[in-house]
């Protein structure tokens, strides 16, 4: 049986399917909010072909998604290119994991998921940091509660609304500098992006371990999470598909309603 898994994100879709545990092949889109399910039947299924793989392969379809335009038109693929019903993770759905929020459902799948994934692999306590649109940094206990995290402004609505601002500044590609002092205007930018979202991160990050009382490993995920961490000092590993195994998992785990 091969399970499709879907992380829909603001600014990019990561899909991915397994055989059992093993990930079978991934791929990562533009998310276009305005799709509709034949548009998307007709992405995935180029992918699908490059990759040597059917749509009647697939018997099963987890989704975390955190663009409700797009749910329908997800569900409706589901059903119509896949014949099931997609697990859809959200208020209700069987996680595991302990929400210790105000309130739980404010929380975003894509959070519990990465956490789900983070404790599963990591134990706890462990703290996900999240390079998606915005960058998102999520607490799990020793004990595989969600505690909770914080939400920052992602590089690339960050560096977006530098360039839309001030209009002598020239749209600068995301690279790691040389040196923190820039000899020209796009080195000077390019410093100041990616050594303050390192800074960023190891601020946030160290006084999260200063709150718990505890040394927790630190995962980053999301699509910049390898042109950062190396360059911090509080990152421990890189797993750019956690939000994949999570789904997994969960699925998993809403197969066995009787656990």
């Amino acid at each position: 049986m091969l399970l499709l898994v879907f992380d829909v994100g603001n600014t990019n879709t990561v899909l991915g399917v397994y055989s059992a545990q093993h990930l079978e092949q991934h791929w990562r889109v533009a998310t276009h909010r305005e799709q509709t399910a034949d548009e998307l039947a007709m992405l995935f299924l180029s992918l699908f072909q490059h990759s040597g793989l059917s749509f009647a392969s697939i018997k099963a379809v987890a989704i975390s998604s955190v663009v409700p335009s797009l749910m329908s038109a997800l569900s409706e693929l589901s059903c119509r290119y896949f014949g099931v019903e997609p697990l859809v993770v959200g208020p209700g759905t069987r996680t595991g994991m302990p929400i210790k929020f105000d309130n739980p459902r404010e929380v975003g799948a894509d959070r519990i998921v990465n956490g789900v994934a983070a404790y599963h692999l990591y134990g706890g306590p462990v703290i996900v940091v999240d390079f998606g649109t915005a960058t998102t940094f999520d607490v799990i206990s020793s004990h595989g509660e969600y505690l909770g995290g914080a939400i920052a402004p992602g590089i690339g609505i960050s560096t977006e609304a530098l360039f839309a601002r001030a209009a002598k500044l020239p749209r600068v590609e995301l690279v790691n500098p040389k040196t923190v002092i820039g000899k020209n205007t796009v080195a000077s930018m390019q410093a100041g992006i990616i050594y303050g979202f390192i800074g960023q991160v190891d601020g946030i990050v160290t006084r999260m371990k200063q709150e718990l009382g505890d040394e927790p490993l630190v995962v980053a995920t999301g699509g910049l999470a390898e042109l950062i961490a190396p360059e911090t000092q509080t990152i421990n590993e890189v797993n750019p598909l956690l939000t994949l195994e999570g789904l997994r998992l969960i699925y998993e785990r809403n197969q066995h309603t009787g656990s």
